[in-house]
């Protein structure tokens, strides 16, 4: 049995939406490579004792590293059973993540809560999670 007759036709959305969220992180990443030369912050350092800017474009990075492995698998488990569904809420997650960068960008940190529409996806993916293993245990 190979895995393209295990897995639903439509789970190449999925791999899609990884793809995506792979974009993503390597721009985040690029982002704060240009920032450390820009404000000339050394390695190791994480951040700046000077440059605020430096720090919000480095947390943005560093804080959706801090979630991307909780949601990874979200994403894998719920997609497993609703493919569909879990690739347009990981879309959703995946471009609130441009969104929050975006505000954290400016230098206010304020702003990037305008990502808080992630949260659909990024719980959208927790429950349907849960669907999955409340079906898996026989509960519905």
């Amino acid at each position: 049995m190979d895995i393209l007759s295990v897995l639903p036709s439509s789970y190449g959305y999925v791999i899609f939406t990884y793809l995506y969220s792979w974009i993503m992180l390597s721009y985040l990443g690029v982002k704060v490579g240009a920032a450390r030369k820009k404000y000339n912050v050394k390695y190791p350092a994480m951040y700046s004792d000077k440059e605020q800017v430096f720090n919000c474009i480095q947390r943005a990075h560093q804080n959706t590293l801090e979630v991307y492995p909780q949601w990874l698998v979200f994403q894998t488990i719920a997609a497993l059973v609703y493919p569909l569904s879990a690739s347009v809420l990981g879309a959703i997650w995946v471009t609130s993540r441009f969104s929050y960068a975006w505000g954290y960008y400016t230098g206010d940190p304020s702003k990037r809560m305008r990502s808080a529409y992630g949260y659909i996806g990024y719980l959208g993916v927790i429950i349907l999670s849960i669907s999955v293993a409340l079906q898996l245990l026989g509960v519905f």
